[in-house]
């Protein structure tokens, strides 16, 4: 299981991609607020470390074109876009109704200033990296300050106001008959879980922590309804896995949806909060060992979207997005962090992009790791393979009985 996917039309080793990446030079400034755990500035960090590493010389740049108005309409309900539009911290408590029912002006998704154009610029990012996908003109595409999985069609949720991800595969779909969406976040990916849960169109896999964790969802029994039984598929997890046991799922689990849904186009959501010593996380993988999902998802040589998501510790999800940007151009990177970086600071004493794991109980055991893998596994024999969909504009809304 430890063998990667598809041999590549470049040659055994697979090195070369045509890599587009997705940045705004202005997502920096945006500030969630004082004390909270989301800083935007994470993607700017990343971004300087890709240059003083050379790296982008091995793939196209672009400033993301901004998400339209009916671009987040195709998911998101229409008032509470429009309500995204208008609200400012100047007058939100004029609106205080609105705010509780869409949840907004809470601890975990303030109102602050430019939050709609922030929004624009993080979706339309995972938009055009899809689009590109589409036409063929890139083979995987990068939009770190996208992997906001949490938003729900009316409202925001865990520091996601927009649902870039729904809106990205909801691209993909107008050229592709079944998309597969990955998530290695440490939470769950709620939000997109949902927008696809009665399709079969769109697959969605999880790993994350479960169990009194937010946002309590992604029971290993969630396993789709309707046309999409079977087509959600949740890894439910404990505290402390390491590098080794969570390869043991992933591998061999993604494997095997790889070889009976075989998907037209992948989404890769890769939150780094699952990394050891994250702010909010409480999983225990090296950088290394999260980039290893990203160097199996790539080895399967189908068009690859790469999300960013969560990760709270801002050194270490620079480090993380950095390497794995080095994984999707195929080029291995220095252990010693480029001295010419603005943000050297950061990442003191010891200025390496590799950091030990902390010392932590792994409380998943080998013998809850094989009887996790055996159940997925079994439910991913039941699926139909590579079902035949018709194209449509768009998945059937989830409607799921009361």
């Amino acid at each position: 299981m430890n063998t990667g996917g598809n041999s590549l039309p470049s040659g055994p080793d697979g090195s070369k991609r045509k890599v587009c990446y997705f940045h705004d030079p202005d997502i920096g400034n945006y500030y969630y607020g004082i004390g909270h755990p989301m800083r935007p500035y994470r993607t700017a960090m990343t971004f300087s470390l890709l240059k003083n590493y050379n790296l982008l010389q091995h793939m196209q740049v672009f400033k993301p074109a901004p998400a339209q108005e009916t671009d987040l309409r195709s998911f998101h309900a229409d008032d509470y876009v429009d309500f995204l539009k208008r609200v400012t911290p100047e007058n939100q408590k004029e609106h205080l109704l609105q705010l509780k029912r869409f949840n907004l002006g809470v601890f975990d998704c303030p109102v602050f200033d430019g939050l709609y154009s922030y929004c624009r610029s993080y979706a339309g990012g995972s938009i055009s990296g899809a689009v590109r996908l589409n036409n063929g003109l890139s083979d995987i595409a990068v939009n770190w300050a996208g992997g906001l999985h949490h938003a729900k069609n009316c409202g925001a949720s865990g520091f996601c106001y927009v649902n870039d991800i729904v809106l990205a595969i909801l691209e993909l779909l107008a050229n592709h008959q079944r998309v597969l969406y990955v998530d290695i976040d440490v939470h769950h990916g709620d939000g997109v879980e949902e927008a696809f849960y009665t399709t079969d169109r769109v697959m969605t896999v999880s790993f994350h922590k479960f169990g009194n964790y937010f946002p309590g969802t992604g029971h290993i029994l969630d396993i789709g309804y309707g046309e999409g039984k079977y087509y959600s598929v949740n890894i439910p997890l404990h505290e402390g896995i390491d590098d080794e046991s969570y390869q043991l799922l992933f591998k061999p689990i993604m494997s095997k949806v790889m070889e009976v849904y075989r998907p037209e186009a992948v989404v890769l959501q890769c939150g780094a909060d699952s990394l050891s010593g994250d702010r909010l996380g409480r999983f225990n993988l090296t950088v290394k060992g999260h980039a290893e999902c990203v160097k199996y998802m790539r080895s399967f040589n189908v068009p690859l979207l790469l999300l960013g998501g969560g990760g709270y510790t801002l050194r270490n999800v620079a480090r993380c997005w950095c390497y794995e940007t080095g994984v999707a151009v195929g080029v291995e990177i220095d252990d010693k962090l480029p001295e010419g970086d603005k943000n050297i600071d950061y990442f003191g004493p010891n200025f390496k992009l590799h950091e030990p794991q902390r010392i932590m109980d792994n409380k998943n055991s080998r013998e809850m790791i094989d009887k996790l893998r055996v159940r997925i596994l079994d439910n991913l024999s039941r699926l139909e393979h590579a079902p035949s969909v018709q194209f449509q504009d768009r998945p059937p809304e989830t409607r799921l009985p009361e």
